[in-house]
């Protein structure tokens, strides 16, 4: 055990920072396809993967069960969550909930635009989500969708409503990732209005800002219609 002082800190911060990043790591293979809803594995199997020990491999994979990603089986290990239309119903109504919440709260207290400076990092990822949406690529799409959400809810929302809402937005994408990889046309239901979300942020114009977020979940929501259908 490492005694007190910067040697044992450094050991805590080295294995803290190791569990994050496999827990990034199985959480972009998970978006990428490449792990399945309903794959199993183990806390071994993880461990030989990346050639790491199982404590840090263990404590990755209880984060991501937190957050929904993952199922936990005492016996068999873990396995990919798999979501139902039902539950992606369910995110894109409590991230427009959660939104609009934001939003009304903004008016109330008068602090409706952000400095077009303070944005400017995410007008940029504004910009390539978009360019991927027209090109339907999807894997550069999902990328920059979850920076410019999760960079713009720490600009306008305080940090707790900013988690929730990226969880909500990440567990949408590993719902939708299977079923839009196997659709030819995929590219139709790429929404690509980050860009009009950033201007009317910018301009204050919460008229407009709610238009396109309303018109962000519609679109969402008609995709689960196609997908029932």
């Amino acid at each position: 055990m490492p005694g007190p002082g910067p040697r044992g800190a450094s050991t805590t911060v080295t294995r803290s920072t190791l569990r994050q990043q496999i827990a990034d790591a199985l959480r972009d293979e998970v978006l990428a396809g490449r792990l399945l809803p309903g794959q199993e594995f183990t806390v071994k199997q993880i461990a030989e993967q990346y050639g790491v020990s199982a404590t840090p491999v263990r404590e990755a994979l209880v984060d991501l069960a937190a957050q929904g990603l993952l199922d936990s089986d005492q016996h068999r290990g873990f396995r990919v969550h798999r979501f139902s239309v039902a539950d992606y119903r369910g995110m894109v109504e409590a991230r427009s909930l959660v939104i609009d919440g934001v939003i009304r709260h903004a008016e109330r207290v008068g602090r409706t635009s952000v400095r077009a400076k303070a944005v400017a990092p995410v007008r940029r990822r504004a910009e390539e989500a978009a360019r991927a949406a027209r090109c339907g690529d999807l894997d550069i799409h999902i990328n920059y969708d979850l920076r410019f959400w999760h960079e713009l809810g720490t600009i306008v929302a305080n940090s707790y409503i900013s988690r929730f809402l990226h969880q909500m937005r990440v567990q949408s994408w590993v719902f939708a990732v299977p079923h839009l990889r196997s659709d030819p046309n995929r590219r139709e239901w790429l929404w690509g209005g980050h860009e009009q979300l950033i201007d009317a942020a910018v301009l204050g114009d919460m008229a407009a800002a709610r238009a396109v977020i309303c018109a962000s979940n519609e679109h969402a929501l008609l995709w689960a219609d196609r997908l029932e259908r």
